[in-house]
């Protein structure tokens, strides 16, 4: 299911772009940022908390809390809340129990 509102007219988000989010192929719109992205994919948890393994995903949206935080194109613990999105990016979490290990 898609949660995307109507099609954006800003040029900027104008284009759409194919990401992946956990070896999932997914498609969203160049520029927007990440967390939006996987929203709009109907992707509500990015990441598990590494203490008690509750999931998480975005809290603030404006990247204060670092709750969106996953692995960016091989870059560990990016807001994705910040982050744009673009053609391609490889975007991964992983449980808490391996947090500090690379994504594939």
């Amino acid at each position: 299911m898609k949660y995307r509102l109507d099609r954006a007219t800003d040029e900027k988000m104008a284009r759409q772009v194919s990401f992946s989010f956990n070896e999932v192929e997914l498609i969203g719109y160049e520029g927007e940022p990440i967390a939006a992205a996987l929203m709009a994919s109907g992707i509500r948890t990015i990441r598990s908390c590494e203490v008690s393994a509750e999931p998480r995903g975005i809290f603030c949206g404006i990247g204060h809390c670092f709750e969106c935080r996953a692995e960016v194109d091989g870059v560990p613990n990016v807001r994705t809340c910040l982050t744009p999105l673009r053609q391609g990016a490889r975007i991964c979490s992983k449980p808490s129990w391996q947090i500090g290990e690379s994504c594939k």
